[in-house]
This record gives structure tokens, sequence and C-alpha cells, in this order.
């Protein structure tokens, strides 16, 4: 499969230039570049969302002109994008039908997709149950089913759109092993991602993106995560977090006794207490689910506390009813939320109306709001924030994921907060946008804020915590030191595994987890994301 002399424009922005792309039969191709250098407006032209301005596509040796997404699948490609696009309150069966019947006759065609989804998920390890609803499934299984999907179309190249933003470690290592197989199949992969360690451990070849423009592909065997993150950025990157050791002060966030339920009423934060003081950052670690959402919620006064207490800078503020998070922000709390689209910003507005949400009250009310205070501030936050494109007047859902995350991040921190609790905070973000935030939360560390991580980047947590708390099932099972605590000791706190029932051997490790922890979740003794290549081939 090849892309010729690719041209695409969106008025003024050009988004692709001249692009020229070959991708070998039965290899995993993987695509980085910054947010914004147009990887997946490519791709989606490749699909048929997009049509490019001028350039040719070749599949199979054959020059097409692929019109929309029905042609591209006709062709045999299918796309798995960054947010996924499933009806909630429909099955897997029927989600993966939906667009794809054999008549009006429903029946049929479910009994035919039934037994070709039980021979995929023999065939590709893509176990999920068909009759399951999709508002039901994790993230992770919801993924497999828009694998499936496109799988049950006849997909033989199929394109990834950074499938592991919102995995856990252990999710993505399942991925990696499920994209081996399709490969070892002779599917060909495309796989869009930010993180190079992936594209390290699971592609064959690699293609570099910057501003629009193809720079180079590489053999990913004769390259290194260095070059691949100078060749996206157009300078040295550091990949290591560059931070003195802190040095705490007083006390400004004190969690005590904190309970939190569910909107089931079941408890998902149970008894938890700690301190965060002035110029420290500590990090909470864990797999996704075990209360860490419900956590951050309950500080920030998004959900309300069932029992116990939360105290900024030694005052007690009770996060009950709708103003909660307003009296929390009065007291010198920022939060920086785990979902930005969900959370963090409303996407029809324009830019500079998001950089203001929250805290709109301090430009005047109604008809006396100081609009011209308000976009001449967040013109300023995009210049220091490096917000690309830098135009207030754009609405935010025409920024990429990682601008959206800076929107959000400028409006928090520069409130100047005296706390400050962020979750993911480079959650589908690019190599040199993680270097820009990562600074800018040592800078507010150093300035003396204190700082509450929620991350399932495990290799983010210890990169910037002075302290780890390691969250399980809603309790806080362990305590770890980032400079001494190593990825097995915290992979095995992670997975359930106390330090009193810490175990002699691999063997006893193993006969040690839970019950309930399945085999994938097993990886994270190891807590590596990397998937060790089959070099057979």
């Amino acid at each position: 499969m090849s892309l010729v002399g690719i041209n695409k424009s969106f008025g003024p922005v050009r988004a692709n230039r001249d692009i020229d792309l070959s991708v070998q039969r039965g290899t995993v191709h993987g695509i980085v570049g910054e947010n914004g250098a147009g990887k997946s407006t490519l791709m989606s032209i490749l699909y048929g969302f997009y049509t490019a301005d001028s350039g040719t596509i070749h599949v199979s040796g054959k020059q097409v002109s692929i019109t929309d997404s029905r042609h591209a699948l006709a062709l045999g490609i299918g796309m798995v994008h960054q947010h996924f696009m499933l009806v909630d309150n429909f099955s897997v069966i029927e989600n993966v039908v939906l667009g794809a019947e054999d008549s009006a006759l429903l029946g049929p065609t479910l009994s035919k997709a039934r037994e070709q989804l039980k021979q995929l998920a023999k065939d590709y390890g893509l176990e999920v149950d068909p009759d399951a609803l999709i508002e039901d499934l994790s993230v992770g299984q919801q993924q497999r089913v828009e694998i499936l999907k496109a799988l049950y179309r006849g997909a033989d190249i199929l394109i990834l759109d950074e499938p592991t933003g919102v995995l856990t470690p252990a999710e993505a290592d399942h991925l990696f092993r499920i994209l081996k197989t399709l490969r070892d199949e002779g599917k060909t992969i495309i796989l869009i991602t930010h993180k190079l360690r992936e594209i390290m451990a699971i592609t064959d070849e690699v293609s570099v993106m910057r501003q629009g423009t193809m720079v180079k592909t590489l053999q990913t065997a004769e390259t290194s995560p260095e070059e691949l993150a100078e060749l996206m950025v157009g300078r040295r990157v550091l990949l290591e977090v560059d931070k003195k050791p802190a040095s705490p002060g007083k006390v400004m966030l004190e969690v005590e006794n904190l309970v939190v339920t569910d909107d089931f009423g079941i408890p998902r934060v149970k008894n938890i207490s700690f301190q965060v003081r002035a110029g420290e950052i500590v990090g909470v670690a864990g797999v996704a689910g075990n209360g860490q959402s419900e956590l951050l919620e309950a500080i920030s006064g998004m959900r309300d506390q069932t029992l116990g207490s939360v105290k900024v800078n030694g005052e007690s503020i009770s996060a009950f009813g709708d103003d909660g998070a307003a009296r929390l922000r009065d007291a010198g709390l920022a939060h920086v939320p785990e979902d930005r689209l969900r959370e963090g910003l409303v996407t029809t507005l324009l830019e500079w109306e998001n950089s203001i949400l929250g805290y709109h009250n301090s430009y005047g009310t109604g008809l006396g709001l100081d609009v011209g205070k308000a976009k001449a501030e967040a013109a300023e936050r995009i210049e220091k924030f490096d917000i690309r494109p830098a135009n207030t007047a754009l609405k935010t859902a025409n920024f990429s994921g990682g601008n959206q995350q800076k929107i959000v991040l400028a409006r928090e921190m520069e409130r100047n907060p005296d706390v400050l609790i962020v979750g993911q905070p480079t959650r589908g973000v690019d190599i040199g946008a993680i270097e820009f935030i990562h600074k800018q939360i040592i800078a507010m560390r150093d300035a003396g804020k204190a700082i509450l991580l929620v991350s399932v980047e495990l290799d983010e947590i210890r990169s910037l915590s002075d302290r780890i708390l390691v969250l399980f099932d809603g309790e806080i099972v362990g305590e770890a030191d980032p400079a001494t605590a190593d990825e097995g000791t915290l992979g095995l706190l992670m997975a359930g595994v106390h330090e009193s029932t810490t175990p002699k051997n691999e063997a006893e490790t193993e006969a040690r987890l839970p019950e309930h922890v399945t085999p994938i979740e097993k990886t994270l003794t190891e807590m590596s994301p990397r998937v060790e290549k089959d070099n057979s081939q």
C-alpha cells in the first residue's frame, strides 16, 4: 500500500504537504509526530474520511480513488479511531453488524456475525462477550470491539490511531499481543502513536512526520527513541525528567479517613488518609479502576465525599452540593481532570471561552463580562504554553488532543493555586508536549505548590513524584520512594500483593497474586509496557 504526493489543506492550514508513504504487506508500520503533525489527517484520507486535494493512493499495486469509509472497507482498509465510534447502549454484536447488515431481517445477519466473532476471538485473542452492552465494558474491551468491527468487514490493512492512549499497561500489553498475531497472519498494521517505547517494541518500520511533511522512514531496528524524538520535534528532546530534590514545606492538602462511593453506592475509596506538602509531588500509582478517579473527583468537588474530610491549607472544605468545586477553587485548589473532553473542556466553545471556565466570575458576570481581558489573558497563555494554532477564536474541537490538554493545564496552572491535582497529565500527548508539561509541573513544585499526581504511566509517576502512594481496590496499600522503588515492587503492590506478603521468588510471586488478577494483569509484576518483538520473520 502506498500514498504518493498527498496534499490536504483546511482553509489556510496545510495539514499534509507532498506526503509519500509506502507500507509493506504483513508488517507493523509506525507513524509518529507531534500533535498536529498531520498523522491522523493522512490516515483519514486513506480511510476515506477526507479526500486529498492532490496525490494518489495505491492498494495491492492498483491506483484507487477512496471516496468514503465504505469504499475503504471494500478495499480491505479498516480504522480504529482514538475516540471509539460505538453506540453505548447497543450490544457488542449489534455494534459489529451496524452498517453491515445483509438485509432488513437481522436474524440471519446476527447469527452469521456470532459465528464469525467466535472464530475471530479464537484466531486473534479478541475475546469479548457478544451480548454485553458497550457501556458495561472496560476501555480495553471496547477497543477490541472496534478491531472486531474492522476484521468482520474484511480489513486486511488495519489503522490504529493512538490505540494505547486510554489503556492501562496491562491492556496495552494484550493489545500488542493481538497486533503481533494479526501481523503473523498476514495483516498489515499502521500504528499512529506518540509513545516511542511502543514504536521500538512492536513496529517493523517507522515514519516520522513534522508540520505536515514526511521527514523520514526508518527500519525500527536501526533507530532509537532519541533519534525519533529529535526528528519529530526538530531539536534534541530531554526524554528523562530533570529535577532537583524536593524541599517540602507545610502541609497544604490533607485527606483524612476519606470514603467515596460510586453512583450505585459501592465504596470506591475506602478510608484513605494522606498529606501533600508545599514543594512536593505525591504520585498515586495503580491500575485504572482502583479508586483513583473517584479520589480525584472527591478532592476536587466533582463528587460528594461519603465520609472523611479534605483540608486545603488547613481549612476543611466540604465538597457537598453543586458548588463544592467552586468552594475548593476559592480555597486555592486547581484541578486538571483525567478526561479533558468530558470533564475539562466544552469543545463547541472557543479557545478563550474554555480558558476561563470555572473562573469566569473573575471576569464579571452576564453582560458585564470583560471579554477583552479574557481574550488577552488567553492569548498570553497560548504563547506561554505553545498552544497551536495560536488562535483564541478557534473552536476547541479543532485543536489536537495535546493542544487541548495544554489549554486545560494553562487555565489551571496560571491561577497560581496552592494545591494542584492532576489526572493523567500526558494522556494522548506527543513527546514534545510531554517534555513541556513535565517541566511545567516541576516548575510549580519548585515554586512551592503542593501537587497530587495520578497517572497510569508508571514511568511518569516514578520520574515526577517525590513520594508514591500505591492504590489497590480503593485503599492505599503502600508508599514508596521513587528513587529506590523498582518496577517489580510497585507492580506487585498495584496487583494487590502487600509488603507483609512479599514473595521470596518468582514462583511464589505467581502463587500469591490474588485469584481475581487475570493472566493479563499478571504482567504488572514486570510493569513494562514493552512487548518483545518476534525477530524470526
